[in-house]
């Protein structure tokens, strides 16, 4: 995260969250030996450098590793509204990791949804893509979760509330939402367009914030890609599939590429949980793969239609007021850096004016932003990016209101005005 702009969130969130990354949801279960073998240790090595890069695109690291904890060795906790569950530990351990998973579990589990003993995975770890994983990769990102250290530390049993922790209720939920098999190319898409298919829908695994969630925890595909608030982190990933959002149809495919490989672009920043994903995954991918997905993202059909807002309506009247306080309070701590006509200083400082994301229905990024700051990630291409400072100690709920208020009705923008009531909604929200 990084990038000195007051509502930097202008970005896109393109890819998944970093919360929602792969996971092996096996509740600590331990698995089954074997390694994969390649002709000669030249060709081993070779695999495990590919399993290395494709488990980068996979971010697998995000939610396998605590903190300041050991690499792979799992147990971090994730909040659901179900409960609480713990990510496990994929080191070559024998007793605790997968240094008993044969390729066969190993693809099973990415393929399936079931673990080393035929159980079923939670849907946390998102097998409803990597089922579009090839066995080649897969056999490539066992290679390399077999080459790292073995840590010796048990994986910590979910904490989940009845029913939702009797693993037999999976079965209906993968009736409903799983569709097991590869990835298969469109024979009229270019070579390009499929691979960033196979990456946006494989290991990727982008729809799982950018597409919202029924009460079952299912994803709703008649909006796929139409962007939904992340559960529990209080963050929206925005839509992909609406020009009045973060639809991608009129944007260069050159600033798509910048804005996944380095977090910034001339048309925005990226902040909050695609961040984490830019920093910890997208930033290490080729050239060409970047190119791939952007040229896909690019690609993916727009509605004329926004989401149903996430809007609390405001009155006219008090919208308006509102408004007006929001242009000083907007002069006073923001025009610095995004100009005083909105169009900031990109890619440094985003611009405001006629940005997609600042206009929304859902107002939940930017009062995120002014109220918690933040940084778009540190990549090797921007290793020192600008960012904004918090204001939740400077300013009330009114003001940031007003702010933002002011900056989602300035300069020709289209947003409508937010209540004070959001404001202190999410002042109290985590802050991951």
């Amino acid at each position: 995260m990084k990038r000195k702009s007051l509502f930097a969130l202008s970005a896109v969130v393109v890819v998944a969250a970093a919360a929602l990354v792969p996971v092996l949801w096996s509740g600590g279960d331990n698995l089954h030996n074997g390694t994969a073998m390649a002709a000669t240790p030249a060709d081993q090595a070779a695999l495990i450098k590919k399993g290395e890069y494709l488990a980068r695109a996979g971010d697998c690291i995000a939610c396998h590793t605590v903190r300041g904890g050991k690499q792979f060795a799992g147990g971090l906790p994730m909040a659901t509204p179900f409960g609480t569950m713990f990510t496990p530990n994929i080191t070559p351990d024998d007793q605790y990791g997968i240094g008993k998973w044969t390729q066969d579990d190993f693809y099973r589990a990415m393929h399936t949804g079931r673990s080393k003993d035929g159980s079923l995975l939670y849907p946390g770890f998102p097998f409803t893509s990597y089922t579009k994983v090839t066995r080649a990769d897969s056999d490539a990102i066992y290679a390399y979760l077999r080459s790292v250290t073995p840590v010796n530390v048990a994986s910590r049993p979910h904490e989940l509330k009845f029913p939702f922790n009797q693993r037999n209720m999976l079965i209906g939920w993968r009736t409903l939402f799983f569709r097991e098999g590869e990835y298969k190319a469109d024979p009229t898409k270019s070579v390009e367009w499929n691979r960033g298919a196979y990456l946006i829908e494989g290991l990727g695994h982008c729809g799982m914030c950018h597409t919202s969630i029924n009460a079952m925890g299912g994803p709703v595909s008649s909006a796929a890609f139409a962007g939904g608030l992340i559960p529990l982190q209080n963050w929206y990933a925005p839509s992909l599939t609406s020009n009045k959002e973060a639809g991608l149809g009129d944007w260069e495919t050159k600033d798509i590429a910048d804005l996944l490989k380095t977090g910034v672009s001339n048309r925005g920043a990226v902040f909050g949980p695609m961040a984490e994903v830019v920093h910890n995954s997208l930033q290490y991918m080729s050239d060409e793969d970047i190119n791939a997905m952007a040229t896909y993202l690019k690609t993916i059909p727009q509605k004329s239609e926004a989401p149903e807002p996430l809007q609390l309506e405001t009155s006219e009247k008090f919208g308006g007021e509102l408004l007006k306080q929001g242009q000083k309070i907007y002069a006073d701590n923001c025009a610095k850096c995004h100009a005083t006509n909105g169009l900031g200083m990109p890619p440094a400082f985003p611009p405001l004016a006629n940005n997609q994301s600042i206009q929304m229905p859902s107002a939940v990024n930017p009062i995120r932003m002014v109220l918690n700051g933040g940084y778009p990630p540190s990549t090797t291409a921007n290793p020192h990016p600008y960012g904004m400072p918090p204001f939740a100690q400077a300013l009330s709920n009114t003001e940031v209101a007003a702010v933002v208020t002011y900056i989602r009705m300035s300069w020709g923008n289209h947003g409508t005005a937010v209540s004070p009531q959001q404001v202190s909604d999410l002042r109290s929200a985590p802050l991951d």
